[in-house]
């Protein structure tokens, strides 16, 4: 293939015989006969660690991140519990304070129950991942960038380089950069983390999650047993519509870039808007980071806060007609959420926060929209 972009269209550009099938079929097959010999002469055992189902979307994955192997999973979060899982009893997992609030608390309970020693790092300072690696021997650097909801963003090559120079491995949640806008494994990452739910699909109706690694490890190796006695795979369909979503990955990143850029330039100068958080303004603390290793765009996710506090956060939310109030993102519609009242008592949301998902529509459609819910 030519480029990246042709690789998403067309995925391994096989065709399936006898019918020259442009689309891949679908592998539902649980087990896979042995010769009488005993032998596998298909290669493959059983689908809970090898379906077939999963080739051609792991080898588009393996390659959008430039990595040399990949793995499916049945959500982002069980790809993330997996290489947690992997890890030996007392680890020292160092993670960012800002971070997808689930595994934050996963990480925090995991901590609790001494499965693993948990730090935090301020995500836009190095100079505190520094500290904090020299601190005490440590096993994984979690790094996610940006980091939901609040789109701070970190150094991805320092972190890795200083990570490095501690022993410690490197993992980056490159969730909503996804591989169009970022290529952590090139800036010194060791395991790029995706929740595919989001931008890999596209279209709201897959949960899935993918890890790529930058080169086999005994860490990898074991997150490959973790998926396998864990058994928290992805069903074909699933992987099928994974990969069907994935055709349209560049075209859907970067439309939505490109509402968002211009959602967040317009809304920065709303009399109702105290601050918007997006990483592609000029105004947003790490933005020379991240034009330093985004490229071609800054992402479909921004946040917003009110000048009138949590009550009027949630009033506009309501008020919308072309955002749809739900959880997740990534996707072509756009989404609208007050995030503290999803995550609940002990989060770090400002509770004056509400967090958007920038689809697809045209951008007139959804400034039009936010501004009659903002009330001007």
């Amino acid at each position: 293939m030519s480029s990246l972009e042709t690789l998403t269209v067309h995925g391994l550009g096989r065709v399936a015989e006898p019918y020259r099938d442009i689309v891949p079929p679908i592998h539902l097959a649980s087990t896979f006969e042995r010769a009488a010999d005993g032998s596998y002469p298909g290669g493959r055992v059983y689908a809970r660690d090898a379906s077939p189902a999963y080739i051609e979307a792991e080898e588009v994955l393996r390659q959008l991140d430039g990595g040399t192997q990949a793995l499916l999973f049945a959500s982002g979060h069980a790809a993330a519990s997996a290489v947690l899982q992997a890890l030996e009893p007392g680890d020292r997992v160092l993670a960012p304070q800002s971070m997808y609030w689930a595994l934050r608390k996963w990480l925090l309970d995991l901590a609790e129950h001494g499965r693993i020693q948990l730090a935090f790092y301020d995500n836009a300072d190095i100079a505190d991942v520094e500290r904090q690696l020299a601190a005490a021997p440590t096993r994984l650097l979690w790094v996610e960038t940006p980091a939901n909801p609040t789109w701070e963003l970190t150094d991805i090559r320092a972190a890795a380089a200083l990570a490095r120079q501690h022993g410690a491995m490197t993992l980056v949640d490159s969730t909503v950069a996804t591989p169009v806008l970022c290529q952590p494994l090139a800036l010194g990452a060791d395991i790029v983390l995706h929740s595919a739910t989001k931008y890999l699909n596209g279209h709201s109706d897959v949960v899935a999650g993918a890890l790529v690694t930058r080169e086999d490890s005994p860490l990898w190796q074991r997150i490959r047993v973790m998926r396998n006695l864990g058994g928290a795979i992805l069903g074909p369909f699933e992987a099928w519509l994974l990969l069907r979503g994935m055709r349209t990955l560049h075209l859907r990143v970067r439309a939505a870039c490109a509402n968002a850029l211009q959602l967040a330039t317009e809304l920065e100068q709303h009399p109702a808007i105290a601050q918007v958080l997006y990483p592609g303004l000029p105004s947003h603390p790490q933005h020379a980071t991240a034009v330093a290793q985004m490229n071609g765009g800054f992402g479909g996710m921004l946040s917003i806060r009110l000048r009138d506090g949590e009550g009027r956060a949630r009033d506009v939310a309501a008020r919308v007609r072309v955002f749809k109030r739900a959880t997740s993102l990534g996707s072509v519609e756009s989404l609208i959420e007050h995030r503290a009242s999803v995550e609940g008592p002990g989060n770090r949301c400002p509770t004056d926060l509400l967090r958007l998902s920038v689809g697809i529509e045209p951008v007139a459609d959804l400034l039009a929209d936010l501004t009659q819910a903002l009330g001007g």
